[in-house]
């Protein structure tokens, strides 16, 4: 992603430019600019300039004095890319320390992970999307592509000397036999893209794994040995213009792509990340070209200037966005010009107060000039005493923050991050008295309760199972709810249920499955199997529509239709959806759309009802993420599911619609 500078190697201003177009595209899409859904490829971009730059740097190397000096290229991207990155985590941590403590716990591994380059993998660990969180984005979440480069930079050299000594030859032009094994392998790690990729579920796995994203390089590191870069223009005017047309319709797809192609789209996945590449290599290849007109366009100097300071723009744009953003929000121009600027002022002064110093032999001359007058203290001017006693106390605090000197508060087991992981409660039946079988009765409702004239709402259910996704674990958790009488099982008995079962699993859908849980559907079918007969409280649909945001073929009509099929004409209530979000896979507009699709469900279906839990919900009862609720929160929708229970299937007569 940086520039790579080498005594000896030419510098090239259009590639700087483009830079600048990869890094403005990444911001534009952290931004949540509607212009930009394809903001995301501008990594792709600079994963195929790297493989370039570096590839170029090594055969450049071997072809002047046939080796490579792999300890010194290793020195050089560290002196290069560690200084700049240290300091923007001890910023970060000492940021969070003081005015967002609740960070803390998980920025500790994230810290670890940014420090050793394995950010992309520890990601994918923690089954932590890189596209939709439950959770607040985490500020170090953008160091996945950093660690992706830096793996290619430990495994790409040594395989690349490795080749160049079985061929035996010190020539450049011999470096272009290894092209056709380097695209074979780009090739494969395309194909593992593909295959990976699952539509309508969360993309993080093959978006960030290095072996699915290794072909962005490859394609880079084989045009370097087929055009490696030239000292001198081609002068003949069909090449050039050839040249330049390649140039340019790259540049033409790169933007298309941006403007076009979302997260979720299956031919980002299914080839279009392999034409991204394809594109920027035609742009790098025209661009490297001296005299080129794509060349020079791209070196339009304000390019040119963000473009070499790309590295520190990338490395601070995204905590900016995440620390200085309230929760829920989507675009918001004034306050992304704000953070546009102070992102690019930080990378200013981070390339001229660390990065062109570190580069330029700072460290060393600082040490040669210790050692030579015995470390003794020399007169330092009031600015330097300043800035070193304000980095001093930045270092402790972030110290404090990593080592827990400072503790965070504590979490809850039952918290956003590890529902959306997937984390599973186990189902579970709750029995007043012994519920003996109950007989289905015309109309296909389930036995019922005695009357009871007076008194308050009750429900002819004796027995209730409530299937539902993450956004009903707090409703039975003594972590958010720790008055048993608030939460949901002890609700339902009061409005007249005998038996309660709750099977409740994060990150659940009607369809998709994820490793270790099961959907909705097989949990229904499951029960009935075990004889279960009564009524059903289905609280699904949150995951269900980011799946088909996301790309799942499976629509809402037959998701319901799936479920509905299982109670086979038993009594069925549904909890419509609300989200505070505006956009993304789990925004407010997508869970509208299965909110009508449940009202049309109703009017087929005698035994449905709807509870209208969008109109009753209030903001103030959602956490950060939108999507989960407060303590508070939970303690309401329980028991207004269990009114809602009694409305919609009561003691005595018809409830008087499908919406309760």
């Amino acid at each position: 992603m940086p520039k790579p500078i080498q005594a000896g190697q030419r510098y090239m201003p259009g590639l700087d430019g483009l830079r600048a177009v990869a890094v403005l595209a990444v911001i534009a899409y952290h931004e949540q600019f509607g212009w930009a859904p394809g903001g995301l490829l501008g990594v792709g971009v600079f994963f195929t300039l790297s493989g370039y730059l570096i590839t170029g740097l090594l055969l450049g190397q071997w072809s002047a004095h046939g080796r490579i000096n792999l300890g010194d290229f290793w020195i050089r991207r560290a002196r290069r890319l560690l200084p700049a990155l240290f300091v923007m985590l001890m910023v970060v941590t000492a940021w969070v320390t003081i005015a967002d403590r609740a960070r803390l716990t998980s920025l500790r591994g994230a810290l670890a992970a940014a420090a050793t380059y394995s950010s992309n993998w520890y990601l994918i660990v923690q089954n932590q999307s890189y596209f939709a969180r439950f959770a607040p984005p985490a500020p170090l979440d953008h160091l996945w592509s950093l660690a992706v480069e830096e793996q290619f930079y430990v495994i790409w050299p040594p395989l690349l000397l490795l080749a160049l000594l079985l061929l035996r030859k010190r020539t450049a032009h011999a470096a272009r036999w290894l092209a056709l094994p380097t695209l074979a392998m780009a090739a494969a790690s395309a194909i593992a893209m593909m295959l990976m990729y699952q539509p309508g579920l969360d993309p993080t796995r093959v978006y960030e794994g290095t072996d699915t994203r290794a072909f962005g390089l490859l394609i880079g590191a084989a045009l370097a040995m087929l055009w490696p870069s030239r000292d001198t223009a081609i002068k003949a005017m069909l090449p050039r213009v050839l040249l330049d047309g390649a140039g340019f319709a790259g540049l033409a797809v790169i933007g298309l792509m941006i403007w076009r192609l979302g997260q979720y789209s299956p031919f980002a996945y299914h080839g279009g990340m392999v034409l991204l590449s394809l594109a920027t290599a035609a742009a790098v290849a025209a661009a490297a070209v001296p005299g080129s007109v794509t060349g020079r366009a791209l070196g339009w100097r304000p390019l040119r200037w963000i473009g070499a300071r790309s590295y520190g723009i990338y490395l601070w744009h995204y905590p900016v966005i995440v620390l200085t953003s309230p929760a829920n929000t989507g675009e918001d121009l004034p306050r992304a010009a704000l953070q546009i600027a102070a992102s690019i002022g930080l990378a200013a002064l981070s390339w001229k107060f660390i990065e062109e110093p570190v580069r330029h032999g700072a460290i060393e001359a600082l040490w040669k000039r210790a050692r030579a007058t015995g470390w003794r203290l020399r007169p330092v001017r009031l600015g330097a005493t300043v800035a070193a006693a304000g980095s001093a106390g930045v270092l402790l605090v972030a110290c404090a923050g990593i080592t827990g000197a400072i503790k965070a508060p504590a979490g809850t087991s039952g918290s956003p991050a590890a529902m959306a992981a997937g984390s599973a409660l186990p189902a579970v039946t709750k029995s007043v008295t012994h519920a003996g079988p109950h007989q289905v009765l015309a109309g296909g409702t389930a036995g019922r309760a005695s009357a009871s004239p007076g008194g308050p709402l009750r429900t002819s259910c004796r027995a209730v199972v409530h299937i539902g996704d993450s956004t009903s674990e707090g409703m039975v958790s003594p972590d958010y709810l720790p008055d048993a009488a608030e939460r949901l099982p002890e609700r339902y008995e009061d409005v007249g249920v005998q038996t309660v079962i709750t099977n409740i699993t994060g990150a659940r859908s009607v369809v998709e499955v994820l490793p270790g849980t099961v959907n909705g559907y097989n949990a229904a079918r499951a029960l009935v199997a075990q004889g279960f007969r009564g009524c059903w409280v289905l609280a699904l649909g949150t995951n269900d529509t980011a799946d088909i945001a996301a790309g799942s073929t499976y629509s809402i009509t037959y998701r319901i239709q799936r479920m509905m099929s299982v109670a086979n004409g038993e009594p069925v209530m549904w909890i419509n959806l609300k989200s505070l979000l505006v956009s993304g896979p789990y925004a407010e507009a997508n869970m509208l759309k299965w909110n009508a699709a449940l009202l049309r469900a109703c009017s087929k279906y005698p035994n449905m009802r709807v509870f209208d839990w969008a109109a009753m919900a209030k903001p103030g009862w959602f956490i950060s993420d939108g999507i989960h609720y407060t303590s508070a929160g939970y303690a309401v929708r329980s028991e207004a599911i269990a009114d809602a229970l009694a409305r919609a299937f009561p003691q005595n007569g018809k409830s008087s619609g499908c919406l309760v």
